[in-house]
């Protein structure tokens, strides 16, 4: 499937061809902070699919709690979160952010990662599987 999308403000912007198999919702403690909410929305896709349109986007770096190290990418105008990545030779996958994504409402999620952390007051997800960590 074809997506597209941009940040916030429009500085940045991109195409990719995604599977929306691989659309999933990330519980893990870095994604409620990172997000300043309960959980993550993300499709994943493979670096070669992604396409740049417009714009250079920004990069932070954190050990995530899987002990490896993430890559954090977001709009340097507007703090937008775009996706997150591998470091040097795991920057294999892109996990874009649902929210940015033009046609996220045809991207239910189909995954739930990170299910250990997931806050208990959120109500079920149906038709998703559940992973207690990715």
């Amino acid at each position: 499937m074809k997506i597209d999308g941009s940040c916030h403000c429009g500085f940045i912007s991109f195409k990719a061809e995604a599977d929306p198999e691989k659309s999933a919702i990330c519980h893990c403690s870095d994604c409620q902070s990172l997000s300043g909410t309960a959980f993550r929305t993300l499709i994943i896709v493979r670096k070669e699919d992604f396409t740049l349109l417009s714009g250079k986007p920004k990069t932070y770096v954190k050990t995530g709690d899987s002990g490896r190290k993430r890559a954090q990418v977001f709009c340097p105008e507007c703090g937008s979160p775009l996706y997150a990545t591998g470091v040097g030779a795991e920057e294999k996958f892109y996990n874009i952010r649902l929210g940015i994504v033009r046609q996220r409402a045809e991207l239910p999620p189909k995954m739930e990662y990170w299910c250990r952390s997931s806050l208990l007051w959120l109500p079920e997800i149906a038709g998703t599987e559940k992973r207690e960590r990715q």
